[in-house]
C-alpha cells in the first residue's frame, strides 16, 4: 500500500512521526521547499525527518500543477493524506489515489469550515470544539467525516495551546483511521450541510489591536492571534510597532483617567494599558521593532 503525505507545517510533522511509529510510513512526502517557508507561520522543514524515515520527498509550490500531478500519477498511490496544505485539491488531484484523499480540519465539522479556524474559535469564546478527519471532496471541508475527537478549551486558551491540542488529537486519531481506510472498514458519516458555518481568511494586518474595545475582548484577542500566528500589534511613536504576546486583565487598580490606548503605569511584570471600557490590561510579554518599550503615558495606535 502506497501512502502519500502532503503538508509543510507542524501538524504534518506530527502526522509523519505518528505514521512511522505505527508502521504506516508514507512512501512519499509532498512539501514546500524551505525557500517558500514564509507561506506558513507554522512552517516546518521536513526534509531531514522524511530522509530518516525512508520517505521520498517531492517539493512543489502548487499541488494542482501539471508537473506535480504527473509525479503523483507515476507513484500510483492508494491513499493521499493532505495534512497541513492550504490549497484546494482539484478534481484531477482527487482522482489519483485509489482510495481517495483524507484531510484534517481543527473544528467540529460541519461547523467552522474554512480558514483561520483556531483564532476564530478563541475569538468566538467557545468552550468546546473538535478535531476532524474527513474524505476530501469538491467542496470546502465538506466531505464525509471519518474521525472526530472533542477538544475542550480552557478559559485562558491561547492559539498555541489550542494548536497543540488539535495537532495532538490528529496524531492520536490518524494511524487508526489510515489503517481502517486501507482495510476498508471505515464507516464515513455524511455531514449535515444545513448546519455548516464558515470562517473567513485572516491576514497579519487583522492582528491590529483596537484599543476602543473592552479590556476582556482585547485580552481574548491577544490570546487568539498569537504564536504560531503573526500576533496582536499596534503602532506607536514615529515608526515603531509593538507586538503583545501575553497579557491579562489587570488586577483591581486605582481609577485611571486618560486616553484609550494610553500607557497608564509601569508594573513589575510590564505595563498597564487603558481600554475602551476604562479598564486596563497588563502587558506581560511584548516585542517591538526598536526593541524598546513605549514610554509611560504614550498613546498606542494613534
Amino acid at each position: 500500500m502506497k501512502i502519500i503525505l502532503i503538508g509543510a507545517v507542524e501538524s504534518t510533522k506530527l502526522s509523519l512521526e505518528a505514521l512511522v511509529d505505527a508502521g504506516l510510513t508514507p512512501s512519499h512526502l509532498v512539501t514546500l521547499h524551505p525557500r517558500l517557508a514564509a507561506r506558513h507561520s507554522d512552517f516546518v522543514d521536513l526534509n531531514a525527518l522524511a530522509a530518516s524515515a525512508g520517505t521520498e520527498v517531492i517539493h512543489c509550490n502548487n499541488i494542482n500543477d501539471a508537473e506535480t500531478l504527473a509525479d503523483l500519477k507515476a507513484i500510483e498511490p492508494d491513499l493521499c493524506l493532505v495534512l497541513g496544505w492550504s490549497q484546494i485539491c482539484r478534481e484531477e488531484f482527487r482522482s489519483i489515489p485509489r482510495l481517495g484523499s483524507i484531510g484534517f480540519h481543527p473544528a467540529p465539522l460541519p461547523k467552522m469550515r474554512g480558514r483561520a479556524v483556531i483564532p476564530w474559535t478563541i475569538l468566538e469564546d467557545v468552550r468546546e470544539t473538535a478535531a476532524t478527519l474527513f474524505w476530501i471532496d469538491a467542496g470546502m471541508d465538506s466531505g464525509d467525516i471519518i474521525g472526530q475527537r472533542i477538544v475542550r478549551l480552557s478559559p485562558d486558551e491561547t492559539a498555541r495551546s489550542l494548536y497543540d491540542k488539535q495537532t495532538s488529537a490528529l496524531a492520536e486519531m490518524l494511524p487508526e483511521v489510515v489503517k481502517s481506510a486501507l482495510d476498508g472498514t471505515l464507516k464515513p458519516q455524511p455531514q449535515d450541510h444545513s448546519q455548516a458555518s464558515y470562517c473567513a481568511k485572516r491576514t497579519p494586518e487583522d492582528g491590529r489591536i483596537d484599543w476602543t474595545d473592552t479590556a476582556a475582548n482585547i485580552e481574548r484577542f491577544i490570546r487568539a492571534v498569537g504564536a504560531p500566528y503573526p500576533g496582536a500589534f499596534c503602532d506607536f511613536g514615529e515608526d515603531d510597532r509593538l507586538w503583545i504576546d501575553s497579557a491579562r486583565l489587570a488586577a483591581p487598580t486605582p481609577e485611571y483617567i486618560g486616553i484609550t490606548g494610553q500607557i497608564q503605569a509601569k508594573t513589575d511584570g510590564g505595563f498597564l494599558i487603558l481600554c475602551g471600557d476604562r479598564k486596563c490590561i497588563e502587558v506581560l510579554e511584548w516585542r517591538s521593532k526598536s526593541g524598546k518599550p513605549p514610554r509611560q503615558h504614550e498613546v498606542l495606535g494613534r
